[in-house]
């Protein structure tokens, strides 16, 4: 147990006092001061020890290690071999109710007052526990033997990071952060599209984040409500971070693909800059990003074309001066550039309708929709790909649907045959670093093989 040693200041400068009263108050002053320190604090604060001074606690019979998760287990057993055999150990788990907090969850389960305080005074040296949300789950153990007490307190943070405190034989309490080691692995896949690229996707276990990550990629080149064609083919390397089991814990970054879409392979291969800026690129080197999406909803159905139609509610043939993409009511909707939004409000038989002007040249509008996205009003600046608002029916509508149009020197166009102007180049060094890094990705997806193989990578 830590001890305090009560420290007293003397008077300094001019003669000491002849009072003998006030020598005997100051006298028993030191000597009350001192009992206390010798005894009381330490019944008070018994200690806590952090991560940060466990050097000096790393031998045999210092931690207690009766019941912990094997995970924390394993971690501790680098500290100590120690286990006490009259320990009757039970280890249950909690979650953090709404409007509660950790010691409120610690006493629930039964935790003597005083160790729930001194269990999270030592962990704040390597979290805060304010920060714990409602829902997260905390490992708990106690030593039934005699009375409860607590034994360690243990909070998985996500897949990689735990958090904890253990009980140590002089009844101290040790905190440390766990973080799991991390291995890079490269994966590669094929497949066949049958219905929709997503669902191919999907069956091949590429994960969401990085199928809707690809068809933003491609929208600047591929109409995924038409261009896509049963039997067309796709590939696809990314990145998985697998912990020492050979568990994925997490995905990272696609590192190539390519579709193939009646005999024509788009590749796609994502590169750095040397300022550090990141980008796919097509085989030439050129920038994938184009000036403005050609579909800016996912998952809809192209249901009217730019041109003369019996309008379906007027009943009389008129110019639609846009395409029409039928999707369920509270699809979002992207920005189909970067620019800033000029027009946000209902207009006639728009309904609620949003317009976006990119540069001198092009604007884009949205119309019939549900609402705006958060925060997108008149004079906000957004990004291509950012969510701007939700498929509605609002205006003249038979049904929830996108009303897209392009405006190109403020005339409208047909945003199916708009000639998008290509990205970036890479040239010199640049180009030269690409080429590189494309011809060692290739040979690299080449040696992985379906099903699903990883590749360990440096």
């Amino acid at each position: 147990m830590f001890t305090r040693i009560a420290k007293f200041a003397l008077p300094s400068g001019g003669r000491q006092s002849t009072n003998v009263r006030n020598r005997r108050m100051f006298a028993w002053g030191v000597l009350v001061g001192a009992v206390f320190s010798a005894i009381a604090l330490p019944l008070i604060e018994p200690g806590v020890l952090s991560a940060r001074n466990q050097n000096s606690y790393n031998t045999a019979n210092d931690l207690r290690l009766d019941a912990l998760p094997g995970d924390t287990a394993r971690q501790l057993s680098k500290i100590s071999r120690h286990h006490s055999p009259q320990s009757q150990a039970v280890t249950r788990e909690e979650a953090v109710r709404s409007g509660s907090n950790l010691i409120e969850t610690l006493l629930r389960a039964g935790v003597p007052r005083g160790e729930a305080h001194q269990a999270i005074t030592a962990l704040q040296d390597v979290f805060e526990p304010r920060g714990l949300l409602a829902g997260q789950r905390i490992q708990i153990a106690l030593d039934q033997s005699t009375k409860p007490s607590l034994l360690s307190v243990v909070i998985p943070l996500d897949a990689v990071k735990t958090v904890a405190v253990h009980r140590l034989n002089d009844d101290r309490f040790f905190s440390e952060a766990i973080v799991k080691q991390l291995t890079v692995a490269l994966v590669g896949t094929t497949g066949l599209v049958r219905d929709s690229f997503f669902q191919a996707m999907a069956a091949e276990r590429v994960p969401d984040r990085l199928i809707m990550e690809l068809i933003r990629a491609y929208s600047w080149d591929v109409d995924f409500q038409r261009d896509i064609q049963r039997n067309d083919r796709f590939e696809v390397m990314f990145e998985t971070k697998v912990d020492e089991d050979g568990n994925v814990v997490k995905t990272g970054n696609v590192l190539m693909a390519a579709l193939t879409l009646s005999g024509t392979k788009l590749r796609l291969i994502r590169h750095e800059l040397a300022n550090g800026d990141v980008d796919y690129f097509n085989e030439k080197g050129e920038s994938v990003r184009k000036a403005l999406l050609r579909t800016p909803v996912d998952g809809a159905r192209l249901s009217s074309r730019y041109g003369k139609r019996k309008h379906p509610v007027l009943g009389y043939t008129r110019m639609h001066r846009g395409v029409d993409f039928a999707a369920p009511r509270g699809t979002p909707i992207m920005a189909a550039g970067d620019g800033v939004v000029e027009y946000a409000r209902t207009n006639g038989s728009y309904g609620r309708y949003l317009r976006i002007r990119h540069n001198g040249t092009y604007k884009s509008g949205y119309a019939h929709l549900k609402s705006f996205a958060r925060g997108v009003r008149v004079g906000t600046r957004v990004r291509q790909g950012q969510i701007v608002a939700y498929v509605g029916t609002t205006g003249r509508s038979t049904g929830p649907h996108l009303h897209y149009e392009i405006y190109r020197d403020n005339a409208q166009i047909n945003p199916l045959s708009l000639k998008l102007p290509t990205g970036s180049k890479l040239k010199g060094n640049e180009l030269k670093s690409f080429q590189v890094r494309r011809t060692a990705l290739e040979e690299t997806f080449a040696g992985l093989k379906k099903p699903l193989q990883t590749a360990a990578r440096d």
